[in-house]
């Protein structure tokens, strides 16, 4: 899961959610120096993403991807998984996804200084931007997509991916509604994260 998807299954703390958005950037047992709501953050976005990286579905997904990221294509998979998140945002969260995202910028910058120097330097462009509401549109995951691109190992093949995207829209879309279902019982059985879905629903009860 990328960005979206970890502050979204963090539940209400906000030292979990800003430990979860940081957890690709504390490496070994460097979370240890964090507060243990922070460390719980890090070790929650650790467990999602083997679960994630494991799961069936996903990996049905990334086999789409291949021939244009190779060992990557999970990453582009995660991308794609917040876009439909961000899309049908209303279907998983109470609030409406401005307030929600509005309300993890500021728990982030009330912990600026808590935050790893990598994270520090794309934060501001990423609040600014509105990147992970953006992702919602096919142009916003373009952007982002070209994005890691440019700061990251991520082959620059955005074209790719989103004709990829287009031309099997339905097959993704019904994958990862399936997914969110066990990524939220696994939260909410395994990490005891209550994530605020509308209508009191609860991923055990099913949807």
């Amino acid at each position: 899961m990328n960005f979206l998807a970890h502050l979204y299954l963090s539940g209400d703390s906000e030292k979990v959610r800003v430990g979860n958005f940081i957890g690709d950037y504390v490496k070994g047992k460097k979370y240890e120096k964090y507060h243990p709501e922070i460390q719980k953050g890090i070790i929650l976005h650790r467990n999602i993403d083997h679960f994630t990286d494991k799961h069936p579905l996903v990996l049905d997904s990334s086999k789409k991807l291949k021939e244009g990221y190779g060992r990557y294509s999970g990453v582009v998979v995660d991308l794609i998984f917040d876009h439909f998140l961000a899309k049908y945002w209303q279907d998983y969260h109470r609030l409406p996804i401005k307030d929600f995202v509005t309300n993890s910028h500021e728990a982030l910058i009330k912990n600026y200084l808590l935050l790893p120097n990598k994270v520090k330097l794309f934060l501001p462009f990423l609040i600014q931007s509105r990147r992970l509401e953006s992702y919602a549109n096919i142009d916003g995951l373009q952007t982002a997509l070209d994005i890691m691109a440019r700061r990251t190992s991520l082959p620059d093949n955005s074209v790719y991916a989103i004709k990829s995207l287009e031309d099997n829209y339905s097959d993704f879309e019904n994958k990862f509604k399936l997914f969110m279902k066990d990524i939220l019982k696994y939260v909410s059985n395994e990490h005891h994260i209550n994530v605020a879905t509308p209508n009191g629903w609860h991923p055990n009860e099913g949807k």
